[in-house]
């Protein structure tokens, strides 16, 4: 047995498992210092208005509505997805520490994979609540709730969580006997699968489908809300009324084409054009997954009208109340 690994018995079969993998990306990335200040910055960002959006929906009983559930959940969800990269990105590529142990590599790779997917699903609920708001507003009391959204948004997070515990385990179980070099910003699942030693089509197969249906299902519910809620704009006389839902809708809208618009646009391209040159697929999916987080509260939550007027209120007692 190498020094470099261990050996461990599961159903009279050996696993293989070396003692953590190497992170190498950004290999011929020339700025890669001041893009990771610039995370730094995105990082932040994240937090102080995640946090704050946060901590007005919580203590403020007026916003106890399904709506600003749908808010609150989409903000806690980008505080996760982005400590479970940027962090290990400034460790590994502006601190050069690039091994990470077994065991938290998978800790990163399940958190990350549990968050990016509710992320998609939280887009969704945003649009479920335009979408019942817009079209059905006499019927809001019957289909949305806070008891119903309680039970949507619980019902995305048991599904993310089962989902990816069950992808986690079935990739631990493959053997790590060659390279233990993962091309990638972080533990990322088809990366560190292609590492294995052995057939890893159920871990391939897997991630295949759970890409398809946490990206294509979110996504077609909402072109198909929105081809609903557009039809039920025009159809209004109001020309106030059009505008007030409009304005919410391309607020909504922009998040979306922020999250999926550069995930589909890699997969294209890798798809119709050819292989994408390493780093700037590296590139390409790190700020696909950064950016997201830090914008969301920033162009959507915090701009909503009940939320700006509590920031008011805060930022005049504060300088009331110094």
């Amino acid at each position: 047995m190498s020094t470099m690994s261990f050996l461990r018995t599961l159903n009279n079969s050996v696993i293989i498992r070396p003692p953590g993998f190497y992170i190498i990306g950004f290999q011929t990335f020339p700025y890669i210092g001041v893009y990771m200040v610039f995370l730094l910055f995105v990082y932040v960002v994240t937090l102080v208005f995640n946090s704050l959006l946060i901590s007005i929906i919580t203590f403020d009983h007026r916003l106890h509505t399904p709506k600003f559930l749908a808010i609150a959940n989409l903000a806690v969800i980008d505080v996760i997805l982005n400590t479970s990269t940027i962090p290990s990105m400034i460790k590994t590529f502006l601190f050069k520490d690039n091994f990470i142990p077994f065991n938290l590599c998978f800790v990163q790779m399940y958190v990350y994979y549990v968050f990016a997917s509710l992320e998609s699903y939280a887009l969704a609920i945003l649009a479920y609540d335009r979408l019942i708001a817009i079209c059905f507003p006499l019927h809001q009391s019957r289909f949305n709730t806070l008891l119903v959204m309680s039970c949507i948004v619980s019902v995305t997070w048991v599904y993310s969580l089962g989902r990816v515990a069950y992808s986690t385990v079935i990739i631990i179980q493959l053997s790590f006997c060659n390279s233990v070099r993962v091309f990638s910003y972080f533990c990322d699942y088809a990366p560190v699968f292609r590492l294995a030693c052995d057939d890893y089509t159920l871990q391939w197969t897997m991630a295949s489908i759970s890409s398809m249906i946490n990206l294509m299902v979110p996504f077609s519910f909402i072109i198909l809300s929105y081809i609903i809620i557009l039809v039920t704009v025009f159809r209004m006389k109001s020309v106030g009324s059009k505008k007030k839902a409009l304005t919410t809708c391309i607020e909504h809208l922009i998040l979306v084409a922020i999250f999926y618009i550069p995930i589909f646009s890699i997969f294209l391209i890798g798809l119709y054009i050819g292989a994408i040159e390493p780093d700037q697929r590296v590139l390409s999916l790190s700020l696909a997954s950064c950016i997201p987080p830090c914008i969301n509260p920033v162009v959507y939550s915090l701009k909503t009208k009940e939320i700006k007027t509590r920031v008011q209120a805060l930022t005049w007692r504060m300088k009331t109340n110094p």
